[in-house]
């Protein structure tokens, strides 16, 4: 790993790995790279001292982090507001088909809703909500926002991971 790479730590820890094996790896990682965590529970949590570019719990995800049941839209910023406040210098929320919540490491907080689709399966969408905010928050969060909702939009909304013509769709 090189500054300027960023590296995406992602999904559960196995059985018999310490659950804070995110925060371990994070510990060498050079400075100058980018690190996204989309873990939950201590993997997540131990990682957040660590100052990661970017984490993604879902609405689940985010209540279990914090204790407690989120119910308005406040809720899920002032959760995710304390994960920044532990750590984390962007907190992307995804809520389903409800899009997704971005609180950003200059204050600002973004909402983008999903367009509504047939949903075939959401296995991937997460994960693929990820990768468009990567591929784009070089031209802003805003717009890494909105790419990262039709991408994860487009993958629920097909068998296996969306194209790119599926995802234009979106966009």
């Amino acid at each position: 790993l090189q500054p300027g790479d960023t590296l995406v730590l992602a999904g559960g820890v196995p059985n018999g790995i310490k659950t804070n094996i995110y925060a371990e790896l994070m510990s060498s990682v050079p400075k100058g790279v980018l690190t996204v965590v989309d873990a939950t529970g201590q993997a997540l949590l131990s990682a957040l001292p660590f100052k990661p570019f970017l984490i993604k719990p879902n609405r689940d995800e985010l209540e279990e982090s914090v204790g407690y049941r989120l119910v308005t839209e406040e809720d899920l910023i002032i959760a995710a507001k304390s994960l920044q406040e532990k750590g984390a210098l962007n907190v992307l929320v995804s809520l389903g088909a409800d899009g997704a919540l971005l609180l950003t490491d200059d204050g600002k907080v973004y909402r983008e809703l999903a367009k509504t689709v047939d949903v075939k399966d959401t296995v991937g969408a997460g994960d693929s909500m990820v990768a468009g905010f990567i591929s784009a928050f070089q031209n802003g969060y805003e717009t890494a926002l909105k790419v990262a909702v039709a991408v994860g939009t487009a993958t629920a909304s097909v068998s296996g991971l969306a194209k790119r013509e599926d995802i234009d769709k979106f966009i």
